[in-house]
């Protein structure tokens, strides 16, 4: 069985079970940063959350903003499958998903959905099944898909929810409406109850004024708006130009999430927070670097 390790386990979140839980709870619970309520139950209600966009920093800085978007998926209703949409920050250069397996979690492994990765590499040939994209040296290293996994395992409490990780690292807009077109159809056509989760962080900046980087950081927040708000405008095209235009990581994860859910009927996108990672850290006095952080769901 192909069993990929938690590579940034003690790093990113703590490797022990007792401490992740506690710090995934208190981004939830956090009443400035987080949503303020803690998850527990499904509604098990109909879906009209398609997908969403979650950030893959360590969870200190971000886990309060990812909470945003699984608080809101996972009370909505518990899904079968979690498709993640994986940036590249190590060069792969392909778009690949790992076929079969498990993902080690320190609160438990999370099951490839095998069913689905096979309907998707026979709908596709963009998308191939590459173990070596997500094991090993160099690439077993990358820690975006990573990251959203034990927040999945935690909010699917007692149910068996299976994963899909897709790493996508082509930036062609062309090629992400095909495969857009091809996971939709794989959506559509199975009787899971399937959701996307696209990682992503937004701007990253070293300010030039680290000892009063307030106009940087403002300089950053805008950057960050123009992506933010064409997608609130539901325009893939114009969010990736406007994140290619920017440091953000994942133009190409949050575009593919856009365009599948547009080819599923949804309606709306929806943004839920955004801070930076130096507001987090407290907002005042000197900033070497600052990364922001955005949540956001796309509804029917």
């Amino acid at each position: 069985m192909v069993l990929r390790k938690a590579a940034v386990a003690g790093s990113f979140y703590p490797r022990f079970k007792p401490d992740l839980i506690r710090i995934i709870e208190s981004s939830f619970l956090d009443n400035e940063f987080g949503p303020g309520a803690l998850f527990e139950n499904s509604r098990e209600e109909s879906r009209t959350i398609l997908g969403g966009i979650c950030p893959h920093a360590g969870y200190t800085y971000s886990g309060c903003c990812a909470a945003h978007t699984y608080l809101n998926i996972f009370k909505e209703k518990t899904p079968d499958t979690v498709i993640v949409l994986g940036t590249d920050h190590v060069g792969l250069g392909k778009i690949a998903l790992l076929k079969e397996g498990e993902w080690e979690t320190p609160l438990g492994n999370l099951e490839i959905d095998s069913e689905i990765t096979e309907m998707i590499l026979k709908k596709t040939k963009n998308i191939i099944a590459d173990d070596s994209a997500f094991i090993g040296y160099p690439f077993g290293r990358e820690h975006n898909i990573e990251v959203q996994l034990p927040f999945i395992k935690y909010c699917s409490k007692n149910k068996l929810v299976k994963i899909v990780p897709i790493k996508i690292s082509k930036y062609d807009f062309e090629l992400l409406e095909k495969i857009s077109e091809q996971l939709a159809n794989v959506i559509q056509s199975s009787s899971k109850d399937i959701i996307m989760i696209a990682s992503s962080d937004m701007t990253h900046k070293q300010p030039k004024n680290m000892m009063n980087p307030q106009n940087d950081i403002q300089e950053m927040k805008n950057s960050d708006l123009e992506v933010i708000n064409a997608f609130k405008e539901f325009n893939p095209l114009k969010t990736f130009q406007n994140a290619k235009n920017t440091t953000v990581c994942g133009p190409q994860t949050i575009t593919t999430l856009m365009l599948t859910c547009q080819k599923l009927n949804a309606k709306t996108c929806e943004d839920l927070k955004y801070y930076t990672s130096y507001e987090k850290g407290g907002g005042t006095g000197p900033c070497e670097y600052s990364v922001g952080y955005f949540s956001g769901i796309i509804r029917i």
